[in-house]
């Protein structure tokens, strides 16, 4: 079968051009059918020379008068050809004896180039040619002209002519096409070997601005099974985890009342209802898988605390991971706050601790006394041993690859049973988005602020005004309020975040002596980062300069003034969660982005976007319209972004189409999934969410 055979089976593939080739991701024969074309010439027409106009991209023909070799600066070849319409110039930088010869006077050539002014009139820069008789001139083409991604060594002729050989000789049985006419009834999309022929050889009528825009119907038939793919792949996941055993976790609910007894507010709807169903999954025999996410400040943390209450009243461990130390910090300090009331031990695993102390921690986590283990990727490090993990937490998922996740899973594998996994974010993923992206995990939303949460009011001013902001700082602190300045400066003369925060702190205590001034950026010894950290929320610091590392983390209701300093360097998702910082409190909140010109039309549009929403679900909304799918989920680690036709915002509208075809393929066509995901994911099926 195609997708079996090894592209060496095509004549004048040797092993040199196989390697080349593979650094393209194409390996047999079906790898080349789907390396599909990134966009298309029309060369079905050959233009007369005495039409041709500059910046055109034409194919022509003529007879050459005149090849030499001239000296202008550097070496180059020059080739003067006439159609008896006009005259051209072909200019060659790179160029070998044997071309040299080819040019000769009287040989008649075909070429392909984008035309550009010469200091003689029009000419070609390294166009594709190839000599034809004048007696019999071939025609010209007969389909568009492929234009496919290509990598050193590997020609845009030489492609096309290997995706030529690898289509002649697909035949229906060699080219199996997993997807049944069942599957796409009424979806109005060609079959497989029709789509393929319609992208490598579209005819001269077929709509160029639908194959430019990736919504030809063979483009989209294309899209659809590899949406596919992907989906029947991450639910394939769900269910090998979920055919171990969990832990079922029914307590009596006795350590959960007496935490929300003690709690000085009641849960929010929201919170009340997706602790629910976490609750649901925790008592099921099988491994939980759920998604929770919601806006900055809805009381994420809160929810998976109460969820670890039945776990721990069952003489269970629970490990929480978080993605930075400060992050993992700020956790420790709430947990304990909630737990040691109640005799629940809380401990704290990170990176820097050494000797006596980590030895102390370790064996706490091994003999099981502490029942809550708190940390960043240092909790599925060699050496530490659980004694009955069976829920794991990860906070800020995409900020983790797979392989970590599957590390803190297998920790907690006892006698074959799996522990429950909880995955919180805070960037809040559209829901056509999450369909495909998360379709191996139940997603749980909290769409509510606790009460007297006020929406933060941003304003974006240009840095000319920065006087004025330092003004504002002044009156808020005067009010007995707090800010913070950020400084996410990255300058073309390569200075450093932290050297840009150590500056802009010196210079604000000088034009605010009368403020305590305090700075954290990630160079800072852990203890002087955290001390300054502490200082801040004890209300001992009044202004906190910082680098974005403050991003995640950090409670200070007392905080109502965020300043961010060249904020059309950060993406949305990034301001929407520095953002977050302020407002956490009773008072009004403001957020000022100060901005450098010129900005580009993308900084203008993210600057736009947070002016206008607090919304964190439209601000991911329109992250996915900007930035695309892999930066939104942080998946370039994990793999969902390398999809070669899909596009999960131009597609969006396959998706519950996709959801349906994945049911009816395990359902009714299951030898077929297998062979659908190898052709599209590879071998790849562990990308997904794991835990």
């Amino acid at each position: 079968m195609t997708d079996l055979k090894p592209v060496t089976v095509l004549r004048g593939v040797g092993d040199a051009l196989a390697a080349r080739l593979h650094t393209l991701g194409v390996e047999t024969t079906q790898d080349l059918l789907f390396l599909l074309p990134l966009r298309y010439e029309d060369r079905t027409r050959v233009v007369p020379l005495g039409e041709l106009r500059p910046g055109q991209r034409a194919s022509i023909e003529g007879e050459v008068l005149l090849t030499e070799v001239v000296f202008r600066g550097r070496r180059q070849m020059l080739c003067k050809i006439a159609d008896g319409s006009g005259f051209l110039t072909l200019r060659f930088f790179y160029f070998t004896a044997q071309q040299q010869q080819g040019l000769a006077r009287g040989a008649r050539i075909r070429c392909f180039g984008e035309t550009r002014r010469g200091p003689q009139g029009l000419e070609l820069v390294h166009p594709e040619y190839r000599r034809v008789d004048p007696r019999a001139p071939p025609p010209a083409e007969e389909h568009l002209t492929p234009i496919y991604p290509t990598t050193e060594g590997v020609t845009q002729a030489r492609l096309r002519l290997l995706v030529r050989q690898a289509l002649d000789q697909s035949g229906t049985e060699d080219l199996k096409d997993w997807v049944p006419p069942a599957v796409l009834a009424d979806s109005r999309l060609p079959n497989l070997r029709e789509a393929l022929l319609a992208v490598h050889r579209p005819p001269v009528d077929a709509p160029v601005d639908l194959l430019m825009s990736y919504r030809h119907p063979a483009q989209r038939r294309l899209a659809f099974e590899e949406l596919l793919a992907h989906q029947l792949s991450l639910k394939l996941l769900r269910q090998r985890i979920q055919s171990d055993p969990g832990w079922p976790l029914a307590s009596d609910g006795r350590l959960k009342s007496d935490f929300l007894a003690a709690l000085p507010f009641s849960l929010t709807a929201a919170q009340t209802r997706v602790l629910r169903e976490i609750e649901g999954d925790l008592q099921q025999p099988k491994p939980m898988l759920r998604l929770v996410q919601g806006d900055v400040g809805c009381g994420k943390t809160l929810v998976a605390a109460l969820a670890a209450t039945g776990a721990i009243q069952m003489g269970r461990q629970v490990a929480l991971m978080a993605p930075t130390e400060l992050l993992a910090d700020q956790h420790a300090q709430n947990f304990r706050r909630w737990f040691e009331p109640l005799g629940v031990a809380v401990a704290l695993l990170s990176g820097r601790q050494t000797g006596k102390a980590r030895s102390t921690v370790l064996e706490g986590i091994r003999q099981g006394h502490a029942s809550i283990v708190i940390g960043t990727h240092a909790l599925f490090q060699a050496g530490v041993e659980y004694s009955s993990l069976a829920l794991v937490m990860v906070d800020e998922q995409h900020r983790f690859g797979v392989h970590q996740r599957l590390s803190l899973r297998e920790k907690g594998v006892v006698d074959g049973h799996q522990p429950h996994q909880l995955i919180m974010t805070a960037t809040p993923i559209p829901r056509t988005l999450a369909m495909t992206a998360y379709a191996d995990l139940d997603v749980s939303v909290i769409d509510e602020l606790p009460p007297g949460r006020t929406p933060v009011k941003t304003v974006v001013l240009t840095e000319s005004r920065r006087d004025e902001v330092v003004m504002r700082i002044r009156t808020a602190v005067l009010q007995g309020r707090q800010a913070y300045w950020v400084c996410p400066l990255i300058d073309e003369s390569a200075e450093m975040p932290y050297q840009a925060a150590e500056e802009t702190a010196a210079a604000l205590a000088a034009a605010l002596p009368e403020l305590k001034v305090g700075l954290v950026h990630g160079r800072m010894p852990p203890q002087a980062k955290e001390g300054t950290m502490r200082r801040f929320q004890e209300g001992h610091v009044q202004l906190l300069v910082a680098t974005t590392v403050i991003e995640v983390g950090v409670d200070v209701p007392n905080a109502t003034l965020m300043v961010i300093e060249n904020a059309e360097r950060l993406g949305l998702a990034q301001l929407h969660q520095l953002r977050g910082r302020v407002g956490r409190g009773q008072h009004a909140s403001s957020c000022l982005l100060l901005y450098r010109s010129p900005l580009s039309s993308m900084a203008r549009l993210r600057l736009a976007v947070m002016r206008g929403t607090n919304d964190g679900f439209e601000v991911a909304r329109r992250d996915l319209e900007l930035r695309g799918p892999g930066e939104l989920l942080g998946t370039r680690q994990t793999g969902l972004a390398q999809m070669r036709v899909a596009d999960l915002s131009r597609d969006a509208d396959l998706l519950p189409r996709v959801q349906i075809a994945a049911e009816s393929m395990l359902r009714d066509f299951p030898a077929h999934v297998t062979p659908l995901i190898r052709r599209w994911v590879g071998h790849a099926e562990q990308y997904g969410r794991v835990g």
